[in-house]
């Protein structure tokens, strides 16, 4: 007779921990999307603010509501990736994403009218929908178990790149060529490398107990309104979307934070050092994270976060501007990695896409909010002193959340 067959569970690890396991390739096409997406849907904003005021004289109120509505509409829309992955496949998904942010960030170089300033976000908006946070850690989600974290951590490497290359690359480039054929080169360069990726290796759904498990309550809809319900589900929501809701704001203003006392090359590298430190931190983040209490890191990380925005509100030394930048892109980096992280340690395994998917739409609709309230309170004082230290005190309301945990049994997997 037959001996008896290996867990299920134990196969999936097995295969995970392979360097064949071709999951691994996805989280390279999960990485180059990143890039893309992080890179033209989230830093590229602060390079797009600076641009379109100096083109069209837009107050930087008019320009950051359009980047709020952006936001808000891709929270709606990102509750809906599980059901358009079950729908269509993730590669469809995935490549409906790269090509509407692709068609968005060129189109922000032909607009002359606010009103084709709103269209070109609502298009971006389905772009990050389709290929940012939500969607990465769904298609990941359904090839990885065990390593899950890792691989997730990994492919966000991707949003740090992006914001190298579309804030100090970008920058350079204008400086020599122009703007709009600066753009133009670099979106053609990486989204063809993204889409190829994508067109390559996420193929399919791999028929593993990971992805079945997954699959059962990703697309689950009767559970979300008992999640969402739950003061659990909260107390991981809360401090994450306060946390990254003030990134988003700072980072969609900092260059115009930073130019007036750097001038405009300084200011670009001050953001790629953000992206730079946000790559470091994430990766060395990644050797120890099995050892922390995820939310005591992410109450720390949150601290260091304010403390790095206090020295910006206060400073106009370059090089404490550029030790705050550090700090604050420490966070940047770790912040949005930490969520599924922690959702993996307190949550059930084969409810890891549901909680996520619930999660990154709660933090879509509380960082929609930031770029707009700091570019009003900037119009009503008359520079960004008092908007950064209101986002101060965000982070550390945020870093004292991160504390709050209604259930302490942890859900074993």
């Amino acid at each position: 007779m037959p001996g008896p067959q290996a867990p299920a569970h134990s196969k999936s690890a097995e295969l995970e921990t392979s360097f064949r396991y071709h999951g691994w390739r996805v989280v390279i096409a999960c990485f180059a999307t990143a890039i893309c997406a992080w890179g033209a849907g989230f830093y590229g904003h602060s390079v797009f603010i600076a641009h379109l005021r100096a083109e069209h004289g837009w107050s930087p109120t008019l320009v950051s509501s359009a980047t709020t509505m952006y936001f808000l509409a891709s929270a709606v829309l990102v509750a809906f990736v599980d059901d358009a992955m079950r729908r269509f496949g993730p590669r469809a998904v995935l490549l409906t994403g790269l090509m509407a942010l692709a068609a968005s960030t060129v189109l922000l170089v032909h607009i002359d009218s606010v009103w084709q300033l709103y269209a070109a976000y609502l298009l971006m908006a389905v772009g990050w929908a389709g290929a940012a946070l939500g969607a990465i850690v769904n298609v990941l989600g359904l090839w990885f178990d065990k390593r899950r974290g890792m691989a997730i951590s990994q492919a966000l490497h991707g949003a740090s790149a992006g914001g190298i290359i579309f804030s100090v690359v970008l920058l350079a480039l204008a400086d020599r060529v122009g703007f709009d054929v600066a753009l133009y080169l670099i979106v053609t360069t990486v989204f063809a490398i993204a889409i190829s990726l994508v067109c390559l290796w996420v193929d399919r759904t791999p028929d593993t107990p990971s992805s079945s498990a997954s699959s059962r309550h990703l697309f689950a809809r009767g559970e979300k309104l008992a999640v969402l319900s739950s003061a659990s589900f909260w107390s991981i929501a809360l401090p994450f979307a306060l946390g990254v809701a003030v990134q988003v704001g700072v980072i969609a203003h900092l260059v115009s934070v930073l130019e007036p006392r750097m001038g405009r090359a300084a200011a670009g590298s001050a953001v790629a050092l953000v992206s730079v430190s946000a790559f470091v931190g994430r990766f060395a983040f990644s050797f120890v994270v099995d050892h922390l209490a995820p939310r005591s890191a992410t109450s720390i990380l949150l601290f260091v976060q304010a403390v790095s925005l206090g020295a910006l509100s206060i400073t106009d030394s370059p090089v404490l501007i550029y030790m705050a930048c550090i700090g604050f892109g420490i966070g940047v980096g770790n912040l949005i990695t930490l969520p599924a992280i922690v959702i993996q340690r307190e949550c059930e395994a084969a409810r890891f896409g549901l909680v996520s998917g619930l999660v990154t739409a709660t933090m879509g609709f509380a960082w929609a909010l930031t770029p707009v309230m700091i570019g009003l309170l900037r119009d009503v004082s008359g520079d960004y002193r008092d908007p950064l230290l209101i986002v101060c005190a965000m982070d550390v309301m945020a870093a004292l959340l991160a504390f709050w945990r209604p259930n302490r049994r942890r859900a074993e997997p």
